[in-house]
C-alpha cells in the first residue's frame, strides 16, 4: 500500500512549488491555493514564514 505524500512541484511553480504541491495533495486548482495563501498572508501576516518553512521542509519531486 503507497502513502500519499505531498512534494513541491518541479514543472508548476511560481516561487518554490509549495502551493502546486499542496493543491496536487488536496486535488485542487493551484490557483485556487494560491488565492487562498496570499489572502491568509495578507488577513494574519504569517503567511511568508510558513511558506519559507514549507518551501524548506517539503520535499521536492523526483
Amino acid at each position: 500500500m503507497s502513502q500519499k505524500r505531498i512534494y513541491r512541484k518541479r514543472n508548476d511553480r511560481k516561487l518554490a512549488g509549495v502551493c502546486s504541491g499542496i493543491a496536487d495533495y488536496l486535488n485542487l486548482d493551484p490557483t485556487i491555493v494560491r488565492l487562498l495563501w496570499a489572502v491568509l498572508t495578507l488577513a494574519y501576516g504569517t503567511g511568508i514564514l510558513i511558506y519559507i518553512i514549507c518551501a524548506l521542509v517539503i520535499p521536492e519531486e523526483e
